[in-house]
Formats: structure tokens, C-alpha cells, sequence
């Protein structure tokens, strides 16, 4: 244990002197003062303080029209006077009264990208109502984080929600969930989104394996199956049979497949992965680490490769041969 507590520390760098330092600004609570203040004045406020997502907020969350023009004044009304409304201000109200923890955890987050990449200009974070809509949505300039959807697994809005988010997926919807989901969305869909050309599972396993080591650096001290999106058994599930899984792939020459259809079910959410395991107790997103298992691999074997080349490296069939991955 001592050994492996050391070799885990090597890898975490000292961050402490980068100068960023991540507050969360609750549009939550700005945007619930429009109930009592006089509302043009206020809506005046919310668009200086939280520029383009006031706007996104209210024509795409709310639907209640355009911003220039006040006639959504009367949708707002309408929102607050309700029960829905009220009674989730008070569920998260409650849950989050203050969001220090995650502004911590992301100011390490931050500090840590900006090591890797100095060019990095931290987003400002927001914190909102999604409307059960999205955990995480960027914008420019920004990344929203939708606290009634990190509410806790036993939340009592989830159960209503079971046809959109079933319990394989809701049981993720807690606070410790928030800095990585951020993190996971500011890689994805802002720094490295992924290319429209890599359209076979090899490629697409390659590059989600990278943003899942890109995590690995980011959140040292995030345990996999959270950056993931596993349960304990889960990830024990596939180390266990990680060489079957990859058998799986070579047997149904499934690598070079680029059929999102049949594809899709290696790397997209699901209570588990069909045609492996017993009794339905296999992992679901498989090409996802197994792809995040050839690049730890890979770049266990480079020590000279930097994250910023990693990330740059397009060529997912160098990225396996060189890892030797044969489990």
C-alpha cells in the first residue's frame, strides 16, 4: 500500500502558484430576485453580470422568447408563481447552500490545465436550474452547471424523471459529480472536441481514451469509476475480464467497424453491454476504457510524450501498436 500511495503522489504535480481561482456565481439565486425586485431593472442587472447565457437561459432553457423583447416578462411570472419552481429552489436550496467544496475542486482542476496548457483562459462557471435538461452546458465564455441535476441519488424529483433518466443514470446525479462532469465537457466539447472524420470504433476508443487520461491528470484525486461513470462492481468487472473484452472486440472485428449502429453500443451510456458477461452484469461503455487502458498503456511506455502531444496525436492505430496493449 505505501508503495502504491507513492507511486500515485509522483504524478501529481504542485499547482498552488498558478493564479486562478474559481468562483461559481449562483444565477440561481440572481435570477430568483427578479420575483421581488422590479423585473426590468433586474433583468438589466442579470445581462451585464452573466452576458450571452442570461439570453441562452431564457430563449433555450425557459423557451419564453426573446430577450429584446420584454413580452417574457409575463413567462417569468408564471415560473415563479409556480409549485414546480418552488419547490426545487427549496430542494436545492437546501442541498447546496454553498458551493465551496466544488469551487475548490475546480480551482485545482483549472490550475492543472493551465499547467498543461499555459494558453488555457479559464471559463466563468454558473451555476443554474437546467430544468432537468443537462448537468453541463458551455457556452462562450462559460460553463453552466445544472444543480438540480446533482441533487443526490435518492432525490425525490428522479423517480418522476425514470422514462429520461433511469436509475443506472440518476444514481450519478450527486455533488461529487460536479467537478468531473465540468471537467469532462470543458475537454470535450471546448479543447479537444472530437472529430467528425473518426468514424471507426478504434478511432473512436482511442480518443475517448484520451480524454479520460487527460482526467486522469486533472482530477488526481477523482477515483476512476466516478470519471467514468461506474459502480465498484463495474470497474472490478472489467479489470477482471479485460481480456475477454478485448478478445470480444478482435473476434467480432469490431475495430475497424465504423457502423455507428453497431458501434454505438460500446460507447454510449447503458445499464450494461449486450453479448458479454452473465446475467446482464457487464460493464456498459466499453470501448470508452478500454480505450482509456491502451493510452494509460501507451503513455506508461512514453515517458517523453507530453500531454499536449498525446492530445495531439491523430493516429489512433500508432497510439495502440505502440502501446503493445495485449491483455
Amino acid at each position: 500500500m505505501l508503495l502504491f500511495c507513492a507511486c500515485g503522489d509522483s504524478k501529481k504535480v504542485d499547482v498552488s502558484h498558478i493564479d486562478i481561482n474559481v468562483t461559481i456565481s449562483r444565477f440561481d439565486r440572481d435570477f430568483n430576485a427578479m420575483r421581488t425586485k422590479p423585473m426590468p431593472q433586474q433583468a438589466a442587472l442579470l445581462q451585464q453580470k452573466y452576458g450571452s447565457f442570461y439570453s441562452d437561459y431564457i430563449e433555450r432553457v425557459l423557451q419564453a422568447g426573446s430577450t429584446a423583447d420584454t413580452a417574457y416578462f409575463s413567462t417569468l411570472k408564471q415560473v415563479f408563481a409556480g409549485k414546480a419552481y418552488n419547490d426545487l429552489k427549496h430542494e436545492v436550496d437546501s442541498v447546496y447552500p454553498s458551493l465551496d467544496l466544488r469551487e475548490a475542486e475546480l480551482t485545482d482542476a483549472f490550475r492543472r490545465i493551465k499547467y498543461y496548457y499555459p494558453g488555457f483562459k479559464p471559463m466563468k462557471v454558473y451555476a443554474y436550474f437546467s430544468g432537468f435538461q443537462a448537468q453541463t452546458s458551455i457556452g462562450d465564455g462559460y460553463v453552466a452547471v445544472g444543480l438540480d441535476m446533482f441533487l443526490g441519488a435518492n432525490s425525490k424529483f428522479y423517480p418522476a424523471l425514470v422514462q429520461q433518466y433511469p436509475h443506472y443514470l440518476s444514481r450519478r446525479f450527486t455533488p461529487d459529480n460536479i467537478t468531473p462532469r465540468v471537467v469532462e465537457a470543458v475537454l470535450r466539447e471546448d479543447m479537444f472536441p472530437e472529430n467528425d472524420a473518426d468514424k471507426t470504433l478504434l478511432a473512436r476508443m482511442i480518443y475517448n481514451g484520451k480524454i479520460m487520461y487527460a482526467m486522469d491528470e486533472v482530477l488526481p484525486d477523482v477515483p476512476d469509476s466516478t470519471k467514468i461513470g461506474y459502480t465498484g462492481k463495474q470497474l472490478q468487472w472489467c479489470n477482471t475480464f479485460k481480456s475477454d473484452i478485448w478478445a470480444y472486440f478482435l473476434n467480432e472485428n469490431l475495430l475497424y467497424n465504423s457502423d455507428y449502429q453497431k458501434i454505438q453500443n460500446y460507447l454510449n451510456e447503458a445499464p450494461f453491454t449486450p453479448g458479454l458477461g452473465e446475467q446482464n452484469e457487464s460493464a456498459p461503455k466499453l470501448a470508452v476504457w478500454t480505450g482509456w487502458q491502451i493510452v494509460r498503456q501507451y503513455m506508461g511506455k512514453h515517458a517523453d510524450i507530453t500531454l499536449q502531444q498525446l492530445m495531439a496525436e491523430r493516429d489512433a492505430q500508432k497510439i495502440l501498436n505502440d502501446s503493445k496493449y495485449r491483455p
